[in-house]
């Protein structure tokens, strides 16, 4: 293994099944029995005539949606919703979790060389109102935090799965057809539920992939090969690549940057049955943090990112210090990729909600709402960005009878907002709690929450050196 590869692997580690984990109950003995009332709130169901109800009662039961306004139970605890807003649980469908990992054999036995704190990786999602996220770079490890998560050790968000297959540079390496298909089969032993395609692989490869991959019913998720750069755009949709995990993916196939363009990919997409996500908080956040660290240091939640991660994103920012005539290209592929998202929004391409959270200048959980606004200023309703990001995601997944709405027999995935967020979407950060598959955590919880990560992440800043860590690869 080259140094090379050796860095790749511990940034992919650090950054970024047949019986669906994913819908396993998620709880511990604690609270299985815990009934909760929620009184006279505003529901916003998010179903598809998302018909509001307005000073409702709903009971959670055994962490789902027990019943609307229906009567309450004697056993039940009051929480007061009036004035206030429920939606469902939000869904990023693009992060990277930190985890632990060792990315090679030292010895026999050796442990990973950086662990870190499950609850404090999953506290920023859950108050968020980040219930549900897709990791798009999974590893052992991740299955190891669902895990935690689903026998109730961590309060944490439902977890789905996608095993990353590249021709280099990547969790599985394929570099012809036949080892294509057998790294789908591996991922979907391993327990993997979806294929994240990836940048290097060639275009034979990158077909026998997504081909193999329909065979073992595992939907496609990921990039579109630098290989088809130059070729007609109908060569990368092909059937069962069913979700474009970025609109920089679009626009990395072209230099023409117009809305013509943009509709030619949202024309093929919607003959070919691709979702896309816009996923607009990743190159704003890359031309924001190459014009100066300071927009790094003010990023909300920034206090709550691990200390080494930190440290990464101010002493080894790869983007900071970027050219004049990068940043305008930075500039220029945000605004076609606005265009992108107008070109789907009218050929009614379904667009769901995912950050890229864990990279450089986006913080987990947080960056949701951030992406929510900017998909409203892109052009959707505020209606439409909420839908992104509950019912739609779900419906992705497949998981769409459990949760994404809010209806009695789902799974108690809900946020409570203060104020209306189909009035202003910001509004969605507005948070007065959490029920996370059915266990209440309050705003106070949440703060106390936030406050232990920030803590600790404080006391523990000058242990974590990213350079030094590279530095001890080296040795």
């Amino acid at each position: 293994m080259t140094k090379f590869h050796l860095l790749v692997l511990i940034i992919i580690f650090i950054s970024c099944s047949e019986n669906k984990p994913t819908e396993k109950v998620q709880q511990s003995s604690s609270h299985q029995e815990m009934i909760y009332a929620i009184k006279n709130v505003n529901i916003i169901p998010m179903t598809t005539k998302n018909t509001v109800i307005k000073n409702a009662t709903v009971v959670i039961k055994k962490h789902k949606i027990y019943s609307i306004n229906k009567s309450i139970p004697k056993n039940a605890t009051i929480i007061e919703g009036k004035n206030k807003w429920l939606i469902p649980g939000l869904i990023d469908m693009h992060v990277h979790t930190l985890s632990d990992g060792t990315p090679f054999v030292m010895y026999p036995t050796k442990g990973p060389l950086v662990s870190f704190n499950t609850q404090y990786n999953m506290t920023p999602y859950i108050a968020n109102g980040v219930t549900t996220v897709f990791e798009l770079a999974a590893r052992p490890e991740h299955i190891g935090q669902r895990n935690e998560i689903i026998r109730g050790d961590i309060i944490g968000p439902r977890i789905a799965l996608a095993k990353v297959i590249g021709g280099n540079k990547s969790n599985f390496t394929a570099k012809n057809p036949s080892d294509g298909r057998n790294a789908v089969r591996f991922a979907k032993e391993e327990g993997y539920e979806f294929i994240k395609v990836y940048t290097w692989l060639n275009e034979e490869t990158f077909k026998a992939v997504v081909d193999e991959a329909e065979k073992q019913n595992m939907k496609v998720v990921g990039h579109i090969p630098v290989a088809f750069k130059g070729k007609q755009a109908k060569d990368f949709f092909i059937p069962n690549f069913g979700l474009i995990a970025h609109a920089e993916e679009l626009s990395k196939q072209t230099d023409d940057y117009s809305y013509e363009k943009a509709q030619e990919f949202a024309r093929l997409a919607k003959e070919n049955g691709t979702w896309l996500i816009p996923n607009l908080s990743n190159m704003v956040a890359i031309e924001k943090q190459a014009k100066s660290l300071q927009n790094i240091e003010n990023l909300q939640g920034f206090k709550y990112v691990h200390p080494l991660m930190q440290d990464k994103w101010l002493t080894s920012n790869s983007y900071y210090g970027a050219s004049d005539d990068l940043i305008t290209y930075y500039k220029e592929l945000i605004d076609f990729h606005i265009l992108i998202v107008k070109a789907f929004k009218e050929a009614k391409v379904p667009m769901v909600s995912g950050t890229d959270a864990g990279i450089s200048g986006i913080v987990l959980g947080f960056s949701l709402h951030d992406e929510l606004k900017l998909l409203v200023e892109a052009g959707f309703t505020n209606e439409e960005a909420l839908t992104s990001a509950t019912r739609l995601g779900a419906e992705w997944l497949e998981i769409d009878d459990k949760i994404g709405t809010i209806e009695t027999g789902k799974f108690a995935d809900l946020v409570l907002l203060n104020e209306n967020p189909l009035e202003k979407i910001s509004n969605t950060i507005k948070i007065s709690g959490v029920f996370v598959n059915g266990k209440w955590i309050d705003r106070n919880k949440i703060d106390i929450m936030l406050s232990d990560v920030e803590n600790w992440n404080n006391a523990n800043k000058e242990k974590y050196d990213w350079k030094e860590l590279l530095n001890s690869l080296k040795k």
